[in-house]
């Protein structure tokens, strides 16, 4: 069993984000990429995203306002 990777300190996998938000789906998180609405990612190496927990909390803050 391969052992998953571990995003770095104070990064968000995009797992972790749609855990955290509940009820949005991956496509969803995906297509607010692509409109340039959702948090702005990191893209790894490996083509993984990841999302600076304070641009995560920041952007979540918008949308309390929004």
């Amino acid at each position: 069993m391969a052992t998953p990777i571990r995003p770095p300190r104070g990064m968000l996998t995009v797992d972790q984000i749609l855990e955290d938000l509940g009820d949005v789906s991956r496509r969803t998180f995906y297509e607010w990429r692509a409109k340039g609405t959702g948090p702005k990612c990191v893209k790894l190496p490996n083509g993984e995203l990841r999302v600076r927990r304070a641009e995560y909390e920041r952007w979540l803050s918008t949308r309390e306002a929004a």
